[in-house]
């Protein structure tokens, strides 16, 4: 069997550079690819990196590694669980590696969780490479759906509790998810008090202009827009962020409206405890500047 190459990998090193952050680039060492295909969607590569364990890279930028994935995991869905006084129905859109889907059953309140992603070969692929992850598939609750997120929510009305879209970056199939139309959407299929979290365009350091367009265009959507943090030592400059919006005016989801106790939290979660999601809102000055 002749040994796989891909573009991105020369002399060991994964290398992603892009526009998106333009004048630097992330490496990490490679052990071994483990698979490569040109997906109907996207380029979709996995290796075994030195110091990272297994790393999913869609188009080139890294979705995931077995290594840090739980902090970006973690909080894209619990800030919106939390936020919600009793979720029994939730929706992720995107998240075929099946990280989201995993953090959302640890809440015991949910009956149904539908996942719904473009790519087959995201699932397929992660089922098989990041079983650390897709164990979110085997819970009882899941659904899941091949399919465009967009169409999916066209026909889906009043239904859902908390909707999480775990997207790649703003560029190629997921740039229709970072704007308006897509937020009246995600409106339309919340059920009343309804929190959604979305992968809110990276990065203070690189994309306050990009988190603010964003901040304004759900706004106009929802009564209540928040943006919160999250470090990540494999996403662009460390750090990634979140839009949480909620459909109900009076609701503060800078405060958990539902927690576990100190010791859950230690059990189910290894970044996220209440604090941590309280602390997640509070931005450096030059950010809350920005986006007042």
């Amino acid at each position: 069997m002749s040994e796989i190459v891909h573009p991105t990998i020369k002399n060991g090193w994964f290398v992603e550079a892009s526009d998106m952050w333009p004048g630097q680039a992330m490496s990490l060492k490679v052990n071994q690819i483990l698979h490569h295909e040109k997906s109907q969607y996207q380029d979709v590569l996995v290796f075994e990196s030195s110091d990272y364990g297994t790393v999913l890279v869609l188009d080139n930028v890294i979705q995931c590694t077995e290594r840090d994935e739980f902090s970006y995991q973690e909080m894209i869905t619990h800030l919106a669980m939390n936020s919600h006084p009793n979720p029994k129905k939730v929706l992720v859109i995107g998240g075929g590696d099946g990280g989201v889907l995993r953090e959302v059953v640890k809440h015991d309140t949910v009956e149904e969780a539908i996942l719904c992603d473009i790519d087959e070969a995201v699932i397929r692929v992660s089922k098989k490479y990041l079983p650390s992850m897709s164990i979110g598939f085997q819970h009882p609750a899941v659904k899941v759906h091949i399919g465009d997120g967009f169409k999916f929510l066209e026909d889906r009305k009043n239904e859902f509790d908390v909707i999480i879209t775990d997207s790649s970056d703003p560029e190629g199939p997921a740039e229709s998810l970072f704007q308006k139309p897509y937020f009246e959407l995600l409106n339309g299929a919340l059920r009343e008090g309804g929190v959604i979290t979305t992968q809110g365009s990276e990065n203070q350091w690189l994309h306050i202009a990009l988190i603010s367009k964003l901040k304004k265009s759900c706004q106009e959507v929802f009564p209540v827009v928040e943006y919160a943090y999250t470090t990540i030592p494999t996403y662009p400059s460390g750090q990634i962020g979140f839009m949480i919006c909620c459909k109900d005016p009076d609701r503060n989801v800078k405060e958990p409206l539902r927690s576990w106790s100190q010791e859950e939290e230690e059990r189910l979660c290894r970044y996220y405890n209440k604090d941590i999601h309280r602390a997640s809102f509070v931005l450096p000055n030059f950010a809350r500047k920005a986006l007042q």
